[in-house]
């Protein structure tokens, strides 16, 4: 199977990215999905292909995705840490602090 897919991102969230069929165009999202994304701004259009590499998904997942549900999001990459940073509770963090 293959499609002609358009990618849109959106300024509210950086690194998120809405996969759809170029030839139903941005009718066939869900109004939630457009409200989560505010103006989406278009980034490209190709022709997506099982075998074809994508940088963070699966092209055959984004395949299917789209012709289940008309859509395939792309979220952000999980934040890395370092090994040797770790994140403390807020309390932790103003323990000492003076009133």
């Amino acid at each position: 199977m293959k499609m002609v897919v358009s990618v849109y991102k959106t300024k509210r969230k950086e690194g998120l990215y809405l996969y759809i069929n170029k030839l139903k165009g941005l009718d066939s999202i869900p109004e939630q999905l457009r409200t989560l994304m505010g103006q989406p701004q278009h980034v490209v259009d190709f022709l997506l292909t099982p075998e074809r590499n994508l940088a963070e998904a699966d092209s055959a997942e984004v395949l299917s995705k789209i012709n289940e549900t008309g859509y395939y999001l792309q979220m952000p990459p999980a934040e890395q840490k370092d090994d040797y940073m770790i994140t403390l509770p807020d309390e932790f963090l103003s323990f000492n602090d003076p009133q």
